[in-house]
């Protein structure tokens, strides 16, 4: 018998609004499985980064955005399991963001392409990250 492998990703992502519009991110390459797929701008956090810290860097990397990280709003979770017996966990800690400056772009090496102000009306036409689709969710209510 063979045991899985478990994997836990701790994950820290912004919630970036322009009028009713919030900020999505494709996924341009993942380990996990979700390449293609949409998410809030973030990342891992690194060890011993704050998370809020790590936030910020992700922005500034990704998108080329500086930001104001505010409140915390939500901690999601997803659990699967992926192919190869990888016993996946991740957890995405999701603050509120105030952009202050810089100009949208992708990440430079292609892990994060189009980033795209989405409105609510337009959300169910992207493939979103499913924690990150509930967080969402929870938010325009």
């Amino acid at each position: 018998m063979t045991l899985a492998r478990q994997v836990q990703r701790v994950s820290a992502c912004g919630l970036a609004r322009d009028g009713d519009a919030v900020l999505l991110v494709q996924i341009g390459r993942s380990a996990y499985g979700e390449a293609g797929k949409w998410m809030l701008p973030g990342g891992g956090i690194e060890h011993g980064e704050d998370p809020r810290e790590a936030v910020a860097r992700a922005f500034t990397e990704q998108i080329g955005l500086t930001v104001q990280v505010d409140e915390l709003l939500e901690v999601a979770s997803d659990y699967r399991h992926l192919p190869g017996g990888i016993d996946f966990h991740g957890i995405f800690i999701v603050y509120g963001v105030t952009v202050t400056a810089g100009e949208l772009r992708p990440e430079p090496d292609g892990a994060v392409l189009a980033p795209t102000w989405v409105k609510p009306s337009e959300v169910d036409g992207f493939p979103i990250v499913d924690p990150i689709k509930a967080v969402l969710a929870s938010r325009h209510r």
